[in-house]
């Protein structure tokens, strides 16, 4: 333990500054600047290497949290990054985009501001990439064995990462024209700059891993093909299929699911000339969803030059503070100001979408209504109805499954009653040796999720490929999952 009495000398909590508002709305970069060596090393001494790391529980990939702390404080950042890529195989993305569950799981967040681990995390990979110290590891030897991942996104990038590193031959498919799903095309640049991304695959590629991008499993090439030309196939689609709101108006023009906004958005930001683009400049624009898919939006409309930008969202404002049935270390559900609501636009809540209303089949405008609770459920209350102003809106109502894209028909995996790929304890679907990870499997959820699903799914196909394995399984489907691999 580096400082046994940091957390009582350095009580306050400071995390990364922020660039100003009206500067960083000009541009698409990344809103974060780093943070003053000497101020982060005293936020990485409040770090209490508690006997039992809650935090540790708290991050599905198991981060060696404390020990990446104390050697932040020690200013050893070249043994900072080997501890951090022990357990995670992309700490610039989860340091950028996790939500952190880490932190609420901080002993210290008892009764203090919990320490700033995302900010730790993220400063030691960025020291790490300007230095040098993150290069190609390479297998020793092949094992003969191939695999196909399909999808490039935190899943199917860990999995492949891993089982190329143990000697796999491993290819990866993508539709798009670029590896990263929604890294590269959903997440905008003010969030996270594509130069991430871009040279973690050169990493890969430098491994042995194979990338074939614009290809669409399913139709270019079938599932069952895949199965037959690999020993192995593991699906890591994503949960790509948006939640609808079949309400009056839906057909309107201007009403749009949310990635039909934000990835044309990034696509220009990355140099494309896109035809038609969803554009918000001068308009007045309704986001129907509250999480982080509509703060993008939101950032994205300001960007634009939007003339209004409005929230709404259909439950209550979530509170400050921890409420009482949320204890620690649970993930409790707080009242959040992304770097997006800074900017600008009105949020609101308890907020029940009626009807999209329009002059000859534009979109005109939002009927609201207060929402009430009637046994349980969440209604518009009759008489509180208004109109607010939109020419544009965004459904950013999260997502109901994968995309069957002819699993079912072409290898006969099955799918859950959520929309979800099927799978057991060893991440297999119904179809021996077609596998499952990520959101394809679990539902939407953290990007810390993905990249913990990817490395456990990694070591179970490398056990049905080898009859064991060497690589760590953080999380699976079953814990009997985890005592066997």
């Amino acid at each position: 333990m580096a400082d046994p009495r940091g957390f009582l000398k350095v009580r306050q909590r400071e995390t990364q500054p922020r660039r100003p508002v009206p500067v960083r709305i000009m541009d698409w970069k990344e809103v974060y600047e780093a943070q003053e060596k000497g101020t982060l090393k005293a936020q990485a001494g409040r770090c209490m290497d508690c006997g039992v790391p809650f935090c540790h529980q708290g991050c599905p990939l198991g981060n060696l949290i404390p020990e990446w702390n104390d050697l932040t404080w020690r200013d050893k950042g070249e043994e900072a990054i080997e501890r951090l890529h022990a357990t995670n195989n992309f700490p610039e993305f989860t340091g950028r985009l996790c939500p952190a569950p880490c932190e609420a799981s901080c002993v210290l967040g008892i009764n203090q501001p919990a320490v700033t681990i995302k900010q730790v995390e993220v400063s030691i990979i960025d020291e790490a990439w300007d230095n040098g110290w993150v290069g190609p590891l390479p297998p020793a030897r092949l094992t003969g064995k191939t695999v196909a991942v399909v999808g490039s996104g935190p899943a199917g990038l860990a999995v492949a990462q891993q089982l190329t590193r143990v000697g796999h031959t491993v290819a990866v498919y993508e539709r798009d024209d670029k590896i990263g799903g929604l890294l590269r095309y959903g997440i905008p640049d003010f969030k996270m700059e594509k130069e991430q991304v871009d040279r973690r695959i050169e990493q890969m590629k430098s491994e042995g891993t194979r990338f074939r991008t614009g290809v669409n499993v399913g139709t270019d090439v079938t599932w069952e093909q895949l199965r037959r030309r690999y020993d192995a196939v593991v699906v890591c689609t994503g949960a790509t299929v948006p939640r609808d709101l079949p309400i009056p108006g839906r057909d309107l023009n201007g009403v749009h699911f949310a990635m039909d906004y934000l990835v044309p958005a990034n696509r220009v930001v990355a140099g494309e000339s896109i035809e038609n683009q969803i554009h918000a400049q001068g308009k007045h624009v309704v986001i129907l969803g509250g999480g982080d898919t509509g703060a993008d939006c939101l950032g994205t409309a300001h960007r634009h030059g939007a003339a209004s930008v409005t929230t709404l969202a259909i439950g209550k404002q979530p509170p400050a503070e921890r409420a009482s049935h949320q204890p620690w270390p649970t993930f409790p559900t707080l009242f959040e100001v992304a770097s997006a609501h800074e900017e600008g636009g009105e949020r609101t809540y308890l907020a029940s979408t009626v009807e999209f209303v329009g002059e000859n089949g534009q979109l005109t405008g939002v009927k609201v209504a207060e929402t009430e609770f009637v046994d349980g459920k969440r209604l518009p209350k009759a008489g509180t109805e208004r109109i607010i102003p939109a020419d544009l809106v965004f459904l950013s109502l999260g997502f109901t499954g994968a995309e069957p894209a002819g699993i079912t028909e072409q290898v006969h995996a099955e799918f859950d009653g959520r929309g979800n790929v099927s799978r057991d304890g060893y991440y297999m679907t119904n179809t021996e040796g077609v596998f499952v990870a990520g959101d394809a499997g679990r539902g939407q959820s953290l990007i810390v999720w993905a990249i913990a699903e990817g490395r456990a799914a990694a070591a179970a196909v490398d056990k049905y490929l080898m009859g064991s394995t060497i690589l760590p399984a953080p999380v699976a489907p079953t814990d009997r999952a985890i005592a066997v691999l």
